[in-house]
């Protein structure tokens, strides 16, 4: 990662399924500056490194159909 990337974490609610798993992971690799993206179903989070400004990860979650916030790890 360069100087500028962090990691940010994001609670996810609605997972049931892997399905859901790949679909948050889908979306949330395309936002702009998403380099690395883990999402867990078990802890309902989306790890992503990067420079993606955390409120575009949201709202791509969101237009998923998914719920999800910000939280420091």
């Amino acid at each position: 990662m360069s100087a500028n990337a962090a990691t940010t974490h994001l609670a996810v609610r609605g997972m049931t399924c892997t399905g859901c798993v790949h679909a948050v992971t889908r979306v949330l690799s395309r936002v702009a500056g998403a380099a690395n993206v883990h999402v867990d179903l078990d802890a309902g989070r989306a790890d992503v490194d990067g420079s993606a400004a955390p409120d575009d990860l949201v709202a791509a979650v969101r237009k998923a159909g998914y719920e999800a916030e910000p939280f420091a790890a």
